[in-house]
C-alpha cells in the first residue's frame, strides 16, 4: 500500500463561524460548494477541479477558542497562478496577508500567507513570478 494523492482536509468550526469559514474559502481561494453525503452534522464540501478538498464540519459544542489545544500543524498550502489577480482579490476582500519570495532550484516562488476565520494558516504558492 502507498499514498497516491492528497484527498482533503477537514476543519471543525463552531456553529456561528461555519458559514464565515465557507465564505472565506469560496471567496479567497475560489473553491465551490458542492455535493456532500448525508451525515448527521451540518457542513460543506468545497471543491477544486471537481474534487472535494476542504471539508467543513459544524462543531456545535466547540469550546472557547482560548481553551483549544494547539497541535503541530503549521499551515496548508495551495499551488496557484495569477499572483496579481490574487493580490487584488485579497485587497478587495480585506484579507490580511504576508508575502515573501524564495529561490528554489533556479526558480522564484512567491508565497502569500494568511489565516482563515478559525485561525488556520493558509499558504498560497506562485512559481516563477514576483510582485511587490
Amino acid at each position: 500500500m502507498s499514498v497516491v494523492a492528497f484527498d482533503h482536509f477537514n476543519i471543525r468550526a463552531p456553529t456561528p463561524l461555519l458559514d464565515t469559514v465557507r465564505d472565506f474559502y469560496v471567496q479567497v481561494l475560489d473553491l465551490s460548494v458542492g455535493a456532500r453525503p448525508a451525515v448527521a452534522s451540518r457542513g460543506y464540501w468545497l471543491y477544486l477541479s471537481g474534487q472535494p478538498i476542504v471539508h467543513l464540519t459544524e462543531w456545535a459544542d466547540a469550546p472557547d477558542v482560548d481553551t483549544l489545544p494547539c497541535g503541530y500543524l503549521d499551515h496548508v498550502a495551495f499551488f496557484c497562478n495569477d499572483l496579481s489577480g490574487m493580490l487584488k482579490r485579497l485587497e478587495r476582500l480585506g484579507v490580511a496577508y504576508s508575502q515573501r519570495s524564495l529561490n528554489h532550484q533556479g526558480s522564484t516562488i512567491t508565497q502569500l500567507k494568511m489565516s482563515d476565520p478559525t485561525g488556520n494558516v493558509i499558504e498560497l504558492n506562485f512559481s516563477g513570478v514576483t510582485e511587490t
